[in-house]
């Protein structure tokens, strides 16, 4: 049995958040490609199947890597800044990761979602320009991969910590 999981679920959460920003920027070139025609800031153009296909899979891929991130990294949480203050770096770089993971995963998610719901109608939308949501949910997905890695590497630090025997100082000559 594999004591030390820790690379596998790092190099599988990066590995998803790699492939869901990689969709999220193929769907918007499948969205580029459909005809369009723009004024100003308002736009007129035909949804595409494509994108919503690849921008919904991304959003999957991108929920998936946080919750498989987020249920083996353990719970990692502060009571009061005083916890905060009293905290290990380890403990310290878990909660800060965390946030940022959770703050990176709303935003790309609600765009990802947003993008590829405007390429589900089955007819033409006119409306405000949309432009580069889909690739900008992408990037954030490489982002919220580098966030996940650091909260389960420093989450796992701290627990590892916490579960180590304190060793007792002797005093030197005695």
């Amino acid at each position: 049995m594999v004591k030390n999981i820790t690379p596998l679920v790092c190099l599988s959460v990066l590995l998803m958040d790699v492939v869901a920003g990689i969709l999220g920027i193929q769907a918007e070139i499948a969205q580029n490609k459909v005809k369009h025609l723009k004024v100003w800031i308002l736009e007129c153009r035909d949804p595409s199947y494509q994108a919503f296909k690849l921008g919904l899979a991304a959003a999957v891929l991108l929920a998936v890597a946080h919750i498989i991130g987020n249920l083996l990294g353990g719970c990692i949480c502060f009571w009061s800044r005083e916890d905060y203050t009293k905290a290990t770096a380890n403990r310290q770089l878990s909660a800060a990761s965390l946030i940022l993971s959770w703050i990176t995963l709303a935003v790309g998610f609600s765009l990802l979602i947003a993008g590829a719901l405007s390429n589900s109608k089955s007819r033409k939308s006119c409306g405000l320009s949309h432009r580069r949501i889909l690739s900008i949910g992408g990037i954030l997905c490489f982002f919220h991969g580098l966030f996940m890695i650091a909260y389960y590497v420093s989450a796992k630090a701290t627990i590892r910590d916490q579960n180590r025997p304190q060793q007792k100082q002797n005093p030197a000559g005695a």
